[in-house]
């Protein structure tokens, strides 16, 4: 059965042109989904949606069979989706490790050092720490946390692409050992590879690809 469901989703900038013209597809527990498509052609906007951080005109997008609208957006954000921020939304005068306790009620030393950060690290204030070990911080509060769908908007995009595939691995094993949903938005086709669906948004539709295709990746 699916975790989310999107229906005839459709969207767009001061009632011009669509930007999202009528989406459906349904995503599932235990899996990643990337999301690929040029800048500006509406994957953030859907990432946002999905979150709950907006609402479309039309169409339904649906957690566990129910509308998300009518159940109540602030619900949604609070009980179902962790986001991983391209600026990260750490609390910024709080410890790595105070930040991970935010979301979760283990303890967050091991996600922290399966991340690469040093014990001495983990306790320093965050705006101490490099952009690439903030994303690390913000990709393991996201993975503590109870909910069951990780939204991320170019997770990897401050980390060189060792640390990100790195990462990545990190990630992909902790969605299909904790069975969450990860929604990925990125521009990188070898993140998009690490993925078990890859969705390319093009013309306002959202439409599979074969990830095994290299011409596909684009």
């Amino acid at each position: 059965m699916s975790v989310l469901e999107i229906k005839d989703l459709k969207y767009s900038y001061d009632n011009k042109k669509n930007i999202l013209d009528g989406i459906n597809t349904q995503m599932e527990l235990g899996k990643i989904y990337a999301i690929l498509g040029i800048s500006g052609c509406g994957k953030t906007t859907l990432l946002s949606l999905l979150g709950g951080l907006d609402s479309a005109p039309k169409g339904k997008i649906l957690f566990n069979g129910n509308d998300i609208t009518e159940t109540g957006l602030e619900n949604h954000r609070r009980k179902h989706v962790s986001f991983i921020f391209q600026a990260y939304n750490l609390i910024d005068y709080m410890t790595p490790l105070e930040n991970v306790k935010l979301t979760s009620k283990l303890p967050p030393e091991p996600i922290l050092e399966k991340m690469g950060l040093t014990k001495e690290e983990m306790k320093r204030n965050v705006l101490q720490l490099s952009g690439g070990q903030q994303q690390r911080v913000a990709i393991a509060r996201a993975l503590a946390g109870e909910a069951p769908i990780i939204l991320a908007d170019e997770p990897t995009g401050n980390l060189d692409e060792d640390t990100a595939m790195a990462v990545m691995r990190i990630l992909e094993e902790s969605v299909h050992y904790m069975n969450k949903c990860a929604i990925i938005v990125t521009h990188s086709n070898e993140i998009a590879k690490c993925a078990d669906v890859v969705f390319q948004l093009k013309g306002g539709i959202l439409r599979t690809i074969d990830k095994g295709k290299k011409d596909n990746l684009q």
